[in-house]
């Protein structure tokens, strides 16, 4: 019987933890951030069509534009709220990697703290820049970190990023993937269903088989 938290003594289901982190820079300014706030609305709705997933899939999200701010702490997608964020400022990629990192082990903590299960989190990183901060150190952490299934890291790139960077910070694995223009609606579909089918299984049994990906093209 879970203890302590009472999110967790009303819900003791298994949790699937999942990190946004999104560049609100200065140049995501326009349509683009426009549509990544969308995109963010079509994943809580995507998501909250499966009862069991709404009750498992816990979202974060940190967005770095000048900042690294800490948009939404971890909450069950049923009491998920999408913000809306605005762009501006530089790209503080590096320290929100870290941010995002850190704020996991502490989740994981609690959640074994309070004897709730709980999936290979999910790290989502999604630029259109180039680090303007020191991110070296952070790319290792990344990729000691998903090596050791401790998380599966995914880097997306809208036009404009710096894909060179991405291949150093994502897994050989799980290279970074280059989206189709601003096709965040389709993006997060494909993360919805990839989530929910992952929240459905048991804890423990691996990767699933994920959809097909029709939105972005892998970047070598």
């Amino acid at each position: 019987m879970p203890v302590g938290k009472p999110e967790f003594v009303f819900n003791p289901e298994p949790r699937c933890p999942v990190i946004l982190l999104l560049d609100s820079s200065g140049s995501m300014d326009g349509q683009a951030i426009q549509e990544l706030n969308k995109g963010i609305f079509t994943f809580k709705e995507c998501v909250k069509e499966d009862g069991l997933a709404s009750l498992r899939v816990e979202v974060a999200i940190i967005s770095f534009g000048g900042s690294v701010s800490l948009v939404q702490s971890f909450v069950t997608i049923d009491q998920f709220m999408p913000p809306l964020l605005e762009a501006s400022g530089a790209t503080p990629m590096g320290e929100a990697i870290e941010y995002g990192l850190d704020l996991l082990e502490e989740r994981k903590e609690i959640y074994r703290d309070s004897g709730i299960q709980y999936y290979r989190p999910w790290v989502w990183l999604i630029t259109d820049g180039a680090p303007t901060d020191n991110w070296k150190n952070t790319a290792q952490r990344v990729r000691n970190a998903d090596i050791n299934r401790k998380i599966c890291f995914f880097a997306v790139g809208v036009k404009g990023a710096d894909m060179n960077i991405l291949n150093q910070i994502a897994t050989p694995e799980r290279p970074p993937l280059l989206l189709n223009g601003l096709d965040f609606k389709n993006m997060f579909v494909w993360l919805s269903q990839s989530i929910r089918q992952v929240s459905n299984s048991k804890p423990g049994s691996g990767m699933v088989s994920l959809p097909p990906v029709g939105w972005c093209q892998a970047h070598v």
